[in-house]
């Protein structure tokens, strides 16, 4: 099938973070596209051999958002949680009654495959909606074999049900779970030795993740975890500094890891190691604005650095219940101080750097055809407005979804 989208103002991601030529709109574009593949950007591309011309009517044209941090496979809410932290009821008294991750964690056990898949529908939706064409998806709120792949699988449903890439990963070391308190090296052995071989041999996860924090699991547990996601081809990420400063991000870094997440805390010598190794910093805003953190990620070492800076919504129930990408894009901007480039850059090409997909983020010859087709003048609107509907059409390589 050959395509030709034609009097598209298109923003194409199509050069580094600090050339001016991918963020600036080239007007009256057309974009052809063959079997889902991007074969030419230009302003004189002729119509002529196209078995469908499709005219945008001047209409911006970005590259399709991308979701590159989400946990949107669970059961259950912490709505009542979060009256209750708002009423003063300490943390360790919401987990005596069986609150934070562990809730979380019980409602996730006791769903069916099918109910997960039922519940994450939606959800992944009202990403579709904000102009988003892939959605990474971690597990983590099962803690045992089964349910772990319970999870990957109804991530995997997710891409079968709807008009939207899925990308999976393993995030069997999330928490400890109650049964292994006080043994944590035993669940990691559980992660490494029969989680992962599991996943894969299902072709359930794409990549692994670990949390690296003091009250999660140490540097020396999330090497293992990373060496044995390797060793069976696996990618690896990795949640560090949101708390405090592991020294995970480096240890991410140097094992090759595509992005560190939250990196809140993170040092001098993370910086450097993620600059050194090109390893991306996602930003999630959502978290700290929900948690009321003041810590904020040092940005202008990253910029300084030449860290590539992704933005994701980190979707879940406890921290950070926010189906919206483009208000993230805002917080980028009034929480963190990112500039409109930056954020778009962060949700389009520094996102498929983060989950390593080199065949997406830009609009250029040879990238899949994903993009948005928004009703705006100019791409800084998408940092600067919430809540106004402004998605046109969703493209996935060049077919228009309706799947909305």
């Amino acid at each position: 099938m050959k395509r030709i989208f034609t009097d598209c103002r298109v923003v194409a991601m199509d050069s580094p973070v600090n050339d001016i030529d991918g963020y600036q709109v080239k007007e009256h574009c057309n974009i052809a596209v063959e079997n889902g593949v991007i074969t030419a950007v230009g302003e004189n591309l002729t119509t002529e051999g196209y078995n469908e011309v499709v005219s945008l009517h001047g209409r911006l044209v970005t590259p399709g958002l991308i979701d590159s941090h989400t946990h949107l496979v669970y059961a259950g809410d912490r709505a009542a949680e979060f009256e209750m932290r708002l009423n003063g009821v300490p943390y360790e008294e919401i987990s005596r009654r069986g609150g934070g991750i562990l809730s979380t964690v019980k409602a996730t056990r006791q769903a069916s495959e099918q109910e997960l898949t039922d519940l994450a529908i939606p959800r992944a939706k009202a990403l579709m909606r904000d102009g988003v064409t892939t959605i990474e998806i971690k597990s983590g709120y099962g803690l045992t074999l089964d349910d772990e792949l319970k999870m990957l699988r109804a991530a995997r449903n997710v891409a079968k049900a709807l008009d939207v890439n899925i990308t999976t990963t393993l995030l069997g070391a999330h928490a400890i779970p109650p049964e292994y308190q006080g043994h944590s090296d035993d669940y990691v052995d559980l992660v490494c030795e029969q989680m992962i071989p599991a996943a894969v041999a299902e072709n359930l996860a794409d990549a692994v993740d670990v949390f690296c924090e003091s009250i999660a699991f140490t540097p020396a547990q999330c090497g293992r975890v990373f060496e044995a996601a390797q060793a069976h081809g696996l990618k690896i990420k990795g949640h560090t500094e949101q708390l405090t400063n592991q020294g995970g991000s480096a240890l991410a870094a140097r094992m090759g890891a595509t992005s560190v997440e939250h990196v809140e805390y993170i040092d001098m010598v993370g910086v450097e190691t993620l600059a050194k190794h090109d390893t991306v910093a996602t930003l999630l805003p959502g978290a700290f604005y929900f948690l009321r953190e003041t810590q904020k990620p040092p940005i202008n070492l990253f910029r300084k650095n030449g860290v590539p800076m992704a933005l994701a919504t980190d979707f879940n129930p406890g921290t950070s219940p926010f189906a919206s990408l483009t208000m993230m894009m805002n917080m980028g901007s009034t929480l963190f101080g990112l500039t409109p480039k930056e954020n778009l850059y962060g949700v389009t090409r520094h996102a498929a750097q983060a989950l390593g997909l080199h065949n997406k983020g830009q609009i250029a010859a040879g990238f899949d055809a994903d993009f948005a087709v928004w009703d705006l003048n100019e791409p800084a609107q998408l940092s600067y407005q919430i809540g106004l509907p402004s998605l046109h059409a969703r493209y996935l390589k060049g077919e228009r979804s309706c799947d909305l």
